[in-house]
């Protein structure tokens, strides 16, 4: 009993002391004893590339993306799609990792497909929103998606920022990805409620036109979608930023130009293993 005792009056001595306030820093001590003494390179965060950006205007709803993917310090794709389908009357916008965008969005459009299928009505934008959140959110932000979910339904035009970790706002205009911070300076300073459909198109080219000049990892061309009750209308290379340029003199030289040491032609044997015979009929 007296052991008991003495241990209780320890602990509750122990929890009169709180930890001191404000940030600690152990872990960024650790990682530097680490790194110096075991010669172990910590991971860095990916860097991607993309600029997004969503405004609703008097009957709908515009999206629009850039088109360039990138790999690093490498420009995979010049002209990649990020506006991605989730049911006829709703678009979803995707920055970040290529894949985790493509498989949320595939996966939330199965599941749209599905609702759509069993109710025999058309679907609710904050359905897919809550989907899309909910999956994020499981992952607590280790998918890579920061996505634009903007759709129009029997509620009127809704639009949808949804961060990583399953975080969701509401806005009439949004924008996310690497160039969203040049993007949101045109849309915060141009924006006016009730726009009519040529004024918000306008609107978000000059928005993802100032992600593509002021960012590196967006570039390429503009993509809009507008999304409107009852049609989607998607515009491919609505604007072309950065045209491939011509090339300025001839590159191409004789034989002969390069100097060798050494030439060594190899044979290659081959031998056949199975022959068939294609029919043309």
């Amino acid at each position: 009993v007296i052991l008991l005792l003495n241990s209780f009056v320890m602990t509750s001595e122990s929890c009169k002391v709180l930890p001191p306030g404000g940030f600690s820093f152990d872990n960024c001590k650790r990682n530097a004893f680490i790194s110096a003494q075991q010669g172990v390179s910590l991971p860095k965060a990916k860097k991607t590339g993309t600029t997004i950006c969503g405004v609703v205007f008097k009957d709908g709803v515009v999206l629009g993306a850039d088109t360039r993917a990138t790999n690093g310090d490498i420009i995979a794709d010049k002209d990649c799609q990020k506006i991605h389908y989730i049911a006829p009357n709703i678009r979803c916008c995707g920055a970040g990792t290529a894949a985790d965008t493509e498989w949320t969005t595939n996966k939330v459009a199965c599941d749209m497909d599905l609702m759509r299928l069993n109710s025999g009505r058309e679907n609710r934008v904050v359905a897919a929103m809550m989907k899309l959140k909910q999956y994020l959110f499981n992952y607590q932000g280790y998918i890579s998606a920061a996505l634009v979910l903007g759709g129009v339904d029997h509620t009127g035009p809704n639009l949808f920022e949804i961060a990583p970790n399953g975080s969701v706002q509401n806005m009439p205009f949004v924008t996310m990805g690497s160039g969203s911070l040049a993007a949101i300076s045109v849309l915060e300073s141009k924006y006016k409620v009730d726009m009519e459909e040529e004024e918000a198109k306008q609107l978000v080219k000059e928005a993802i036109s100032a992600g593509v000049f002021n960012d590196l990892g967006s570039g390429s061309n503009v993509d809009l979608c507008v999304i409107k009750k009852g049609s989607t209308e998607m515009l491919r290379h609505f604007a072309t930023e950065n045209p491939k340029g011509i090339r300025a003199g001839n590159y191409q030289f004789k034989k002969g130009a390069t100097a060798f040491k050494k030439e060594k032609i190899t044979k290659i044997p081959v031998q056949v293993v199975r022959e068939e015979v294609m029919d043309t009929n």
